[in-house]
């Protein structure tokens, strides 16, 4: 009688070496982004609008290159060096914020470390999808989004402590990124490809070899675009949490207090996201990515309405269990409708639907918050949010269990 073979990890392997990378990635980051409106505009004298170009441009140049890059790994035999490539271009560029004398030279910067990202982005989740299976495909995504998290704590916090004995010391705090951003490099290094775990029968969405070029030249299913136009609708009013940023720092008289928020919103999303990607594994990701708009739409009303500082600060936390709900989930249902060897291009799709929106939202909030005050900025977000949420509702291509053992995509 052949031995039993084991079950795969929980977590495999390869998958923590890339948390550790985002956690690493994410802490070099987040000591910068939530300083960022305070710097453009109390220091460099940058309007509202300027950083809704500067955020907008740059996550439009970082959605097209996870197009590109997307579509071009899943021809590659081995994802790693794309992956390993975006993120040294970030870790180069990130700390150059330090020696900017005026925003258009932080939209340039801004503008190469999303590069970095746009390169790295749809091969590192195509690369994420190997080492797990439908059945814990949520909480795999989940869980990277997780470590991720955990770096944007540990990023404002660090910045708080220097901030405390260093005031006003911008430009070396942001040079000093390069640190944990080097040790994020050096951590990809660590990760083997081949280590993939075996994919469940009949899940087709896994593939160890590159697509042939007959597999790229195949049109993706309809319901993944169908799937795409609604998160792009979504998008439309998903502008950048700088803007969230820029308000409490009005509110609260000064950005003292921010990264120490900003971390505080990250432990939320630290300590839900892996149940929030997990419960979309047993109960539908549909389901799970509405309750997740749903609560967008909330905190963006509120953040119109709200008049004390104490609510502002409540429902920043809330606004975590958004992300928590949906970052995972989304990626999980991408990757759901997605065929064997095109995990690349679709997640690249995703990416151009999120960044799109991304692009057109900041630059329009901007416009809105400069010209029309906070509150119809948010309420526009907010209403976005609600549209986009029962259009998924009344999509019947998306209403997928995954947990149901009788679904594989492409049977």
């Amino acid at each position: 009688m052949a031995p039993a073979k084991s079950a795969p990890p929980d977590i495999p392997r390869p998958v923590w070496f890339l948390g550790w990378t985002s956690l690493f990635t994410d802490a070099a980051s987040e000591v910068i982004y939530p300083l960022l409106p305070v710097y453009l505009s109390r220091v460099l004298g940058a309007s509202a609008t300027s950083l809704g170009i500067i955020e907008g441009v740059a996550e439009g140049i970082n959605s097209l290159l996870k197009v590109i890059a997307g579509w071009w790994s899943d021809g590659r035999r081995r994802r790693r060096p794309l992956v390993i490539l975006g993120y040294t271009i970030s870790t180069v560029s990130r700390p150059l914020i330090a020696l900017t004398s005026g925003w258009p030279q932080v939209l340039v910067i801004r503008a190469l470390d999303r590069t970095g990202k746009g390169i790295r982005g749809a091969p590192r989740d195509a690369l994420l999808t190997r080492f797990a299976t439908s059945g814990n495909r949520g909480r795999i995504f989940g869980f990277h989004r997780s470590m991720d998290h955990a770096g944007a704590i540990l990023g404002p916090l660090a910045a708080t402590v220097f901030l405390y004995f260093l005031p006003n010391r911008y430009r070396l705090l942001f040079a000093l990124t390069a640190i944990p951003g080097a040790v994020a490099v050096a951590m990809l290094f660590l990760v083997r490809e081949d280590d993939a775990i075996g994919a469940a029968p009949g899940d087709s969405t896994r593939s160890p070899r590159p697509a042939q070029a007959s597999d790229r030249a195949k049109p993706l299913p309809r319901e993944l675009y169908s799937v795409l136009a609604v998160i792009l609708v979504f998008s439309l009013g998903n502008s950048a949490d700088a803007f969230l940023l820029l308000r409490l720092s009005d509110v609260l008289g000064g950005a003292t207090y921010v990264p120490l928020l900003w971390a505080a919103h990250h432990v939320v999303k630290a300590s839900l996201s892996t149940w929030g990607g997990g419960l979309s594994d047993r109960v539908g990701r549909k389901q799970v990515i509405i309750a997740g708009w749903l609560i967008y739409a909330v905190v963006y009303l509120a953040f119109a309405w709200s008049s004390s500082a104490v609510a502002f600060i409540a429902w920043f936390l809330v606004y975590g269990i958004y992300f928590a709900l949906t970052e995972g989930t989304e990626k999980a249902l991408v990757a759901d409708l997605t065929p064997a060897g095109r995990q690349g291009t679709a997640f690249g799709l995703y990416n151009a639907a999120l960044g799109a929106g991304a692009l057109v939202a900041s630059v329009t909030f901007g416009y809105l918050y400069d010209h029309f005050g906070a509150a119809a900025a948010f309420m526009t977000g907010a209403a976005l949010a609600a549209v986009a949420a029962v259009a998924l509702l009344f999509l019947p291509s998306v209403n997928i269990n995954p947990s149901d053992a009788a679904y594989s995509r492409n049977q």
